[in-house]
């Protein structure tokens, strides 16, 4: 399965919510956790179709809040796989709210989530590749790389002078 390449647009996952009386805090704005929790819902299921297996998060980072959704908007949740690794792959997440009675639409959230393949066993599994056909979706791809040895870093799980592609973006030879 590891040898086979996807184009990202197979992993794309659109998701739709209402935000209603208790999905809200007491300023009628959608709570945090459970944006959290529709985004991995959305974003799994992205992973899932990429390798059609099941899958685990691994991280959420990188979560931005950047406008309030409030109580009656209709939230929409994008996913999409933006690198594969050996049995990991990372899902970019747009988060757009949009007001139904003004037709006003605004992008509140952006977040990076990564999702582990597994067996029946819980043990990791290889993922198929990821074969990037735009020039956003290369961007994204190389990005990638950085991300997850940042996130390694700061796990413990890689020294800061193996993190190649990060070092490359300060030291020069």
């Amino acid at each position: 399965m590891s040898n086979t390449k996807k184009h990202p647009h197979e992993s794309i996952t659109v998701m739709n919510e209402l935000v209603l009386p208790n999905d809200t805090n007491i300023l009628n704005n959608l709570m945090g956790g459970r944006l959290l929790h529709w985004m991995d819902i959305c974003a799994a299921i992205a992973a899932r179709k990429h390798c059609n297996r099941s899958v685990v998060t691994a991280s959420v980072d990188s979560v931005s809040f950047k406008e309030p959704i409030r109580l009656g908007d209709v939230v929409t949740i994008t996913a999409k796989v933006t690198r594969s690794f050996k049995s990991s792959m990372e899902i970019h997440l747009d988060v757009f709210a949009d007001n139904i009675q003004t037709g006003e639409n605004r992008r509140s959230n952006e977040a990076y989530y990564t999702f582990v393949a597994v067996d029946g066993y819980g043990s990791p599994i290889n993922v198929p590749e990821l074969e990037p056909q735009t020039e956003e979706e290369l961007k994204k791809f190389e990005g990638a790389l950085r991300r997850r040895q940042l996130r390694l870093i700061l796990s413990g799980k890689m020294k800061p002078e193996d993190a190649t592609e990060l070092r490359s973006l300060f030291i020069t030879d």
